[in-house]
């Protein structure tokens, strides 16, 4: 056995030689297998990998070197985190952490064996650097597949699974045990990081369970470090909060379900979550423990909201007493290390975390899921199977219960009236009129999550004192952030169907949300333009829900209805988010505007109406004076006829036309929509129109768009609303079409959707044919015989889909098989007929046989 080598000054030239020689070949070190011209690109390759050596072999010498190594590997990480991600699997463990093997230095054994405490330190730096920088999303990427041996090639998502499998194993391992305050905070640090970057649902079902007992032990266990315990405590429970935030885990929610159904016996206090963080929220002496704890219990409410039913009366009586401690008008005391003003910095904290879990509580309790869904929109069979289902970051999370939550739903209605009575009652008058602007902001906010039926179960005074909050929050507060807040929640509540009939409640919304359509912030203008959008949204459908002679007769002669147009008009020329709820206001306002000739006749449509169209931004169609004389009187500025009409037509047309060319892609998408209002308006024939949604459908980059805008070229229901333009946009979609396949897709993020744009394109090309054998447009027929073959070509493939879905299909799925077939034949039937009056009786025959097919 050889004598064990002593270090000393002139060992260290062993190690250097080394590393001169293991950094020999720079091909070994280059970012690809060519030949590498760039020499900076190898410099810092072989700076890295020796850094990593070092760390490797400089356990057998200094400690002071493997420390020198772990910081440069830290300061190199943040200069250029991005280059270190092909070093990960030498920087981390791949193998059991907790069984270290002999040369397998990496920073996570260095953590957790060396023993040198500076050496842990420096690694514990190391790693959290490494997880907070922007190569972390890497991680996103990750699969666990098990410990079994691979082969010998491992795919980089196993690799990664592996490494964040024993990143949590050592971290966890390392805080049951760790006995340096300052090490502890760093691990705490280090699984909130790690926490953020796990996918768990690609990881082990137990892992993210296991992260939230194992820490909630150790809250439990407690800290023997008196100076630092508070600090360590507040870091852990922080911990636990990122751990409950993240996407919610059925494992999870099972475990806390099951320490809702034991009811808490004194016997099992200390092995529930839920109680610690209830317990740990009501130390109002310490403010940054307290906040944590409301923070976690937060997250617990939005991500499983079906636990707050064993909770509401305890947290309520917790939300209660911090507020009664808190509000000057009530004995209070000041926050342990503040003085002078009770509600000082970190109370102000403590409170608004208070707001919001009662807020978050409230939404769970009634079942919110966003704003009330008024759109019309009307799939087609062929786009039905294309639902888009909208996540509301706002709301909730019941995608782990729906049917458990649905099943319960009458429960929850019932219980969000009750709470929301008792939370009217007793928590949101102390909280109102606070003196802090952040939290008279969230106090205003929770009536951004009450639910239509919860409002109007309570009785009038309760509505009338939300309503009454609201306006005057928007008008009267001082604080930009809570007009803003008062606005949001005034476009939550102008959705509810029974608010929209009520024409005093919507006046005073329109007034309250113009008004702040004039704020010089931003981010108030941008709330007050979503509440406007969202009040012409609901006064369209409200108009649309009566009968067709009352709802032509209804809200038109309103000068709110001209308020509203005005202020949605000025609000196109603001910045493109506000700008983008502009056009939304506008095409709902398009929808029931009556227009008529100015003949007198009030019933006969504007046939053929033939607009202006300058994309010149500086030349108004319309005068000032002009303007200021179709609205010196506001309540005949839209009756039937009236010049005004036209005037505000004209211009909310080149305010489309305007915002396609300067919007952004959010914008150019609501004109599209704006447009199809603007088809269904039955007082008006537009066909200018039809041109831009063309010219987006064919050049647009972004699929969303252009799928709105052949949904938009499906709307008008004739050949006569679709007046000259029509053969244009048989001729562009059937040209689309047919050369679809060659369309460069340059974001990854189109290919979801190209197959909803082909479906919808499926969709406008068959109603476009249907009609085609009304027209008398001789060059449109030579184009359709032109194109004979392909069109018989895409409807045999269109069959055969259709055969396909059949034998996959259940009984629903059957009623959308025969309305798919309906289209077709209605499409086939068409094109019979314009083939037989060109005497092309070939494909007649074709055609006829394909339509008995079917």
């Amino acid at each position: 056995m050889k004598p064990k080598k002593s270090w000393n000054p002139q060992s260290s030239s062993d190690c250097e030689s080394s590393l001169v020689d293991f950094m020999s070949s720079d091909s070994d070190y280059s970012d690809s297998d060519g030949f590498v011209q760039d020499t900076e690109t190898v410099r810092k390759a072989k700076v890295r990998v020796a850094a990593i050596v070092c760390i490797q072999v400089s356990s057998q010498h200094h400690f002071l070197k493997k420390v020198a190594a772990i910081v440069c590997i830290q300061d190199l990480c943040q200069a250029d985190s991005k280059s270190f991600t092909t070093q990960w699997t030498l920087l981390l463990p791949t193998s059991d952490v907790l069984q270290p093997r002999k040369f397998e230095a990496t920073l996570m054994t260095c953590l957790m064996y060396d023993p040198y405490l500076k050496a842990r330190i420096a690694s514990a730096s190391a790693l959290a650097v490494i997880l907070d920088g922007p190569s972390s999303i890497f991680l996103q990427v990750a699969e666990y597949k098990g410990s079994s041996k691979f082969g010998s090639f491992t795919a980089l998502s196993s690799s990664l699974g592996q490494i964040l499998m024993q990143l949590h194993t050592g971290i966890l391992h390392l805080i049951q045990r760790e006995t340096h305050s300052r090490l502890l905070a760093s691990l705490f640090k280090i699984l909130t990081l790690l926490v953020a970057s796990t996918p768990y649902s690609r990881m082990p079902g137990e892992l993210l369970p296991t992260v939230i007992t194992s820490l909630q032990a150790r809250i439990n266990e407690g800290f023997s470090f008196k100076n630092y315990q508070t600090g360590l405590l507040a870091a852990a429970v922080g911990c636990l909060t990122a751990a409950l935030s993240t996407s919610p885990s059925l494992d999870v929610r099972e475990m806390l379900l099951k320490e809702t159904s034991t009811g808490f016996p004194e016997t099992e206090k200390k092995s529930s979550v839920l109680f610690t963080l209830l317990q740990y929220s009501e130390q109002l002496t310490s403010p940054n423990i307290c906040f944590e704890s409301l923070q976690a219990l937060k997250a617990v409410s939005h991500n499983y909201p079906n636990t707050m039913f064993a909770f509401w009366e305890r947290v309520s009586t917790i939300v209660y007493g911090i507020l009664m401690v808190a509000t000057p008008e009530f004995p209070s005391r000041p926050w342990k290390g503040h003085t002078g003003d009770p509600v000082g910095f970190i109370g102000e904290k403590v409170i608004t975390a208070a707001v919001k879990l009662l807020d978050e509580c409230l939404r769970a309790l009634s079942g919110f899921k966003g704003t009330e869904d008024l759109s019309d929109d009307k799939l087609t069979p062929f786009t039905s199977d294309c639902i888009r289902m909208k996540k509301v970051s706002s709301a909730p999370s019941y995608e782990l219960d729906s049917k458990e939550f649905n099943n319960n739903e009458p429960k929850a209605c019932h219980s969000g009236i009750e709470q929301w009575s008792e939370a009217i009652e007793k928590h949101l008058p102390l909280i109102l009129r606070h003196t802090s602007a952040m939290v008279r902001g969230a106090s205003v906010t929770c009536f951004a999550g009450i639910t239509s039926h919860v409002f109007f179960s309570l009785v009038k005074e309760k509505q009338d004192f939300i309503l009454s909050s609201l306006i005057n929050a928007s008008i009267c507060d001082e604080v930009p952030s809570v007009r803003s807040a008062a606005c949001r929640a005034i476009g939550v509540i102008a959705c509810f169907p029974q608010v929209s009939q009520s024409a005093e409640i919507r006046d005073k919304f329109i007034r309250a949300v113009e008004i702040n359509t004039r704020d010089p912030l931003v981010s108030v203008r941008i709330t007050a333009s979503w509440a406007l959008a969202n009040i012409c949204d609901s006064i369209h459908s409200s108009i649309d829900d009566l009968p067709s002679q009352q709802s032509k007769e209804s809200n038109v002669d309103s000068p709110s209805i001209a308020s509203l147009t005005e202020c949605a008009l000025r609000l196109t020329k603001d910045g493109d988010k506000i700008k983008s709820n502009a056009v939304r206001a506008l095409g709902n306002l398009s929808r029931f505007v009556n227009y008529t000739c100015l003949s007198g006749s009030h019933d006969k449509p504007m046939d053929r109406m033939r607009l202006s169209i300058n994309t010149n931004s500086n030349e108004e169609s319309t005068s000032s004076n002009d303007m200021k004389g179709s609205h010196g009187n506001a309540s005949n500025s839209f009756r039937p006829g009236s010049m005004g009409d036209l005037c505000w037509l004209d211009r909310m047309v080149q305010a489309f036309i305007s915002c396609v060319t300067t919007g952004n892609v959010k914008v150019q998408w609501n004109v599209c929509h704006a447009l199809s209002n603007l088809f269904l308006n039955e007082t008006l024939r537009l066909q200018d129109m039809d041109c831009i949604l063309l010219l987006l459908l064919r050049d647009s980059s972004n699929f969303k768009i252009r799928i709105q805008a052949a949904a938009a070229l499906a709307v008008p229901a004739s050949i006569h609303d679709y007046g000259k333009s029509f053969p244009d946009v048989i001729q562009g979609v059937e040209h689309i079409i047919e050369n679809l396949g060659s369309d460069q897709i340059s974001a990854p993020s189109s290919f979801k959707y190209r197959v909803v744009l082909e479906k919808q394109l499926t969709s406008t090309m068959l109603h476009v044919l249907t009609l085609a054998s009304s027209t008398d447009h001789e060059p449109l027929k030579d184009f359709l015989v032109k194109k004979a073959p392909f069109l018989e070509e895409w409807l045999k493939t269109l069959c055969s889909s259709l055969g396909e879905t059949s034998t996959q299909s259940d009984v629903e799925d059957k009623s959308l098989g025969d309305q798919k077939k309906e289209m077709i034949s209605k499409a086939i039937r068409s094109l019979i007929e314009v083939y037989k009056d060109r005497k092309h009786r070939s494909t007649v025959q074709k055609l006829e046989e394909l339509d008995k097919s079917i």
